[in-house]
This record gives structure tokens, C-alpha cells and sequence, in this order.
């Protein structure tokens, strides 16, 4: 009994596993059998295999058709497979080379009629091709432009199976056939935000600046129509384009929720901002068959916004802790576990009150006492303690906007700002394995190399003993006077770099 062999691609988050694909023919009554852990949608491919080669021209060998997907123990979902059974089978039957099959990995979905139709999530699959130290994948058409991307690896674009036996060595003329092409839901492209829009918040503008330019963590409360919501906005604006490697995390996920990249890579951070209804799952992610991304995977890199943070769930605020502080988010189900990048930038915006009207000139609060603390308290401790910077952002008056209209910032010089910034803290991590002052660990920052004298700390010092922060706090505002210091040009922080530090830290008691 021959079998035949080829590859294709599991994918669990953006981890693809290398699956070897067998097919064997038996002399008894016809039909096909799938086995190797394969889902419902998977199963199913037999139906597709069947007709796909039959309006192909490519003829299945007769007999019990049985198909192996190897390990047996690693769960199989999705389409993507069907390419790579089709050929598999076709070479048990000698119409394609078996010795051509077995150095290709083959992704993609067949319809009925044998055309290819595109995928989503190749990019990250092409990827871990390349990984795994092969150098040749065959994609539908429509995924050709987005497996380029990955160097390393030969792409070879297939319209149909037909077009694939072809290539393998099959003896079929060819037939011209229109591809399936790819139907992505674009969103239209906003306008660039300036940070000179906002007006009358030189604080507010400090502190952004100083987020983007150490990584760290913002909460900020006041009023509405204040600007909270303008501000965070302009976050993404002033930080700096990404690095290589997270322009390549950032284009997986975008690929594996059917956003593939337009020719190129992201090269810009990205911007998510749910709905204060999301779920714990639309935040961290989930699914009952294929885990995919939630929104702290997809603002990885980037920003993570959430507007009127105490209306959230407090199980959902409070999920977001641990990607806080690993940088991960490891969803598991039944049926597995998925572990997607979770490095964001945490941006929250809320109300002093359920009102909104609380500590105003103009507006009369009528929240009882209880009330305002039962609604900012929605923020658990654990979680508040992760946030680097709090800042109160107040109502303008006319007269403030006439002040902040002569000198505001723009995006172009903070983000120049940002840069140096970032160049400067990144000279001083080398050989760390970080690149932001708000990844260095307090245990570092308190070595004996990097400790700063007790004169400078001395305020830090006794807000740790009498309680006012804890040892997470006292690391962080460590972390935050670095980037002070960084933004002023100082080769290391003062005292006064500390004292700004902790007043961002407690702006907000």
C-alpha cells in the first residue's frame, strides 16, 4: 500500500506548527477517511476534496482513501488544509510527483469548483514555515502579495488545484481561470491627529509625552468635554514607528483577524479602543473553535484605550492585570491554549463622578459622597497600582485657551522628543533585553550600578515606609524619574526628577 506525503500548517495564535500530511490508498470499498485530530470543518474537507478534483480534472485513485495528519495529538481546525490532502492524495495516485509534493508545504482552501479561495492568518503561517527551515509554501493567489513578506521562502501562487497539480508534475493543459479574490473590510483612513489641537492642558500634554517617550501606563480624570478622550487619541501620533520584529507581531495579528497587510508591514502602532459593554473575552480574547485575538492582543505594540473606565466590568478591568505585567496573554480552552503578545500601553479615561460634574467651577455635582468613591473605586487597587502616570484633566475656560493657543506642542516635535528619548533609554538597556525605561525591572534600577544616591530618594524613600506606595509603586516611579530625566537630557535623575515622579504617581488619590 503507497503512501504519499506533504506539509501544511497548524496554527494556535500566532504559533504555527509544522503538520505532515500522509494519504494511502486501500484496494477495498471507496472512500476517505480523515484522522488525526481534525475538527468539524475539517472533517468536512472530503466533501470539498471530492468535488474540487472532479471539476479539476485530477482524478482520485480508487479504493479507501485515508488521510493522516501527523502529530495525531495536536488539534487541527479550519480549511486551510484542503490543499495539502488534495495533493497528497493525488500523488498516491501518481498523477503529481511524490518527490515534488514532499518539498512543499501546501495552505489553502478549495471550493467546489477546484478554485483556490484565500486564507486567513497566512502570514503568521508562512512564517512559521520559514521557522521550521523550509523554503518553499504554495498559497492561493490572493495570498501571494502577503507571504512575500516573510523572507526566506519561496511563494508559489496557485489559482486553482488544477493550476497546483500542474506545478507538480501533473500532464492537464492548462485552464484560464479567474482567482478568488480576497474581500477585506477596510476601514477608511482617519486624519492625522496634531497634539497642538489640544488647547489649555499643558500638564495633560507633559504627562502623554512623557507616557509615549518610557512606555508607561496612563489614567486620566476629569470632567466631560475636558479633552481626555482628544488626548489619548493623540498618544499613538507621538510614539515612534515600530521595530522590525513588532511590525512583523503587529501585521500577524492583523492578518489573523482578515486584515492582511497592503503590500508592506505595519510600521505604525496601532489603536484599539472597545466599548465599556466588551466582554472579558472581546478584551483578552477567546473562541469556541479558533481562539483568536481580543482587543489587548491587537493593541499590542501600541495603545489600549478605554474610555469611561469605570462603566467596565470589573472582571474585565481586572483581566487585564497579568498582560500588564507579562506582556502575554495565554488564553486556554478545552479544546487548547493560544498565547498572543500583549505589550500595550494602557490608556484609561473616566469621570470624577457618575455625574461628571465633581470638583467643577461651573457644574454642581449631585453624587452623594459614597456615590464618587463607589464609582471611581470600580478600579481595583491591584490594577491602579500598574498605572505609572494619573493626571487630573480640568474644563478649560476661555481664558486658558487663549493661554495654550500661543505655544502648543505639535505631534511632529514630540514625537522628535519621543525618539531621542527612546534612543537614550535604549543605549542605556543594551545587553538588558529591554528598550523602554518602563520594561526595566526594579531590581535592576536598585543594583548597585543603577542605584541612585539616598539624598535623591529620600522623599521616595519615606513615602515607601509610611505606606503610601508600595514596592511596585516605588519601582515604577523609579522607572517613570528615568524618563523625566531622559526628556530634560540629565544623565541620571534628581531629586526633583523624583518629586515629579511621585506627583504623577499619586495625582490621583
Amino acid at each position: 500500500m503507497a503512501v504519499a506525503r506533504t506539509w501544511s500548517v497548524a496554527l494556535a495564535g500566532l504559533t504555527g506548527a509544522i503538520v505532515e500530511v500522509e494519504a494511502s490508498a486501500a484496494a477495498t470499498v471507496p472512500g476517505m477517511a480523515i484522522v488525526g485530530l481534525p475538527d468539524k470543518s475539517l472533517g468536512e474537507a472530503a466533501h470539498r476534496i471530492k468535488s474540487a478534483t472532479a471539476n479539476s480534472g485530477c482524478e482520485l485513485p480508487g479504493g479507501k482513501l485515508t488521510i493522516n495528519l501527523s502529530p495525531a495529538s495536536l488539534p487541527k481546525q479550519g480549511s486551510a488544509f484542503d490543499l495539502s490532502m488534495a495533493i497528497a492524495c493525488l500523488a498516491v495516485g501518481g498523477l503529481v510527483r511524490r518527490e515534488s509534493a514532499e518539498r512543499v508545504v501546501h495552505l489553502g482552501e478549495l471550493g467546489l469548483d477546484g478554485r483556490l479561495r484565500p486564507l486567513v492568518g497566512v502570514l503568521p503561517a508562512v512564517l512559521a514555515v520559514a521557522r521550521a527551515g523550509y523554503d518553499a509554501v504554495m498559497v492561493p493567489t490572493a495570498n501571494v502579495e502577503e507571504a512575500q513578506l516573510v523572507p526566506g521562502v519561496t511563494v508559489i501562487g496557485a489559482t486553482s488545484l488544477r493550476d497546483a497539480a500542474i506545478w507538480h508534475g501533473a500532464e492537464l493543459s492548462a485552464i484560464d481561470l479567474e482567482p478568488v479574490r480576497q474581500r477585506v473590510d477596510r476601514l477608511p483612513m482617519p486624519d492625522p491627529l496634531d497634539l497642538a489641537d489640544v488647547v489649555g492642558q499643558p500638564d495633560a500634554v507633559d504627562a502623554m509625552v512623557a507616557a509615549a517617550a518610557g512606555g508607561h501606563h496612563v489614567m486620566m480624570v476629569g470632567p466631560p468635554g475636558a479633552g481626555k478622550t482628544m488626548l489619548a487619541a493623540r498618544l499613538p501620533e507621538i510614539l515612534p514607528d515600530l521595530e522590525p520584529e513588532a511590525a512583523v507581531e503587529v501585521s500577524c495579528l492583523r492578518s489573523l483577524i482578515g486584515l492582511p497587510p497592503d503590500g508592506a508591514l505595519a510600521r505604525r502602532p496601532p489603536w484599539e479602543s472597545p466599548h465599556h459593554s466588551s466582554s472579558a473575552a472581546a478584551i483578552i480574547g477567546g473562541g469556541s473553535r479558533q481562539i483568536r485575538p481580543g482587543a489587548a492582543a491587537r493593541a499590542a505594540h501600541g495603545v489600549l484605550f478605554l474610555d469611561e473606565a469605570p462603566e467596565f466590568r470589573a472582571d474585565v478591568l481586572d483581566s487585564l492585570r497579568q498582560p500588564l505585567e507579562a506582556g502575554v496573554v495565554t488564553v486556554h480552552r478545552a479544546h487548547g491554549s493560544a498565547t498572543f503578545p500583549a505589550a500595550f500601553q494602557l490608556v484609561l479615561a473616566a469621570n470624577p463622578c457618575p455625574c461628571g460634574q465633581y470638583g467643577t467651577a461651573d457644574g454642581v455635582c449631585t453624587c452623594p459622597p459614597q456615590a464618587r468613591r463607589r464609582y471611581l473605586g470600580r478600579i481595583s487597587g491591584p490594577l491602579l497600582d500598574r498605572i505609572d502616570i494619573r493626571v487630573r484633566v480640568h474644563r478649560i475656560t476661555s481664558a486658558l485657551t487663549s493661554l495654550s493657543q500661543e505655544g502648543g506642542v505639535s505631534t511632529a516635535e514630540a514625537r522628535s522628543r519621543v525618539e531621542a528619548v527612546r534612543a537614550a533609554s535604549a543605549e542605556r538597556l543594551a545587553g538588558t533585553g529591554w528598550t523602554t525605561n518602563a520594561q526595566a525591572s526594579g531590581t535592576w534600577l536598585r543594583s548597585p550600578r543603577m542605584r541612585l544616591p539616598r539624598s535623591v530618594t529620600s522623599a521616595l524613600d519615606r513615602s515607601l515606609e509610611r505606606g503610601g506606595i508600595t514596592m511596585r509603586g516605588y519601582d515604577r516611579i523609579l522607572r517613570l524619574s528615568w524618563t523625566l530625566a531622559d526628556l530634560d537630557g540629565a544623565g541620571s535623575p534628581t531629586a526633583e526628577h523624583l518629586g515629579r515622579a511621585l506627583f504623577l504617581r499619586k495625582g490621583i488619590s
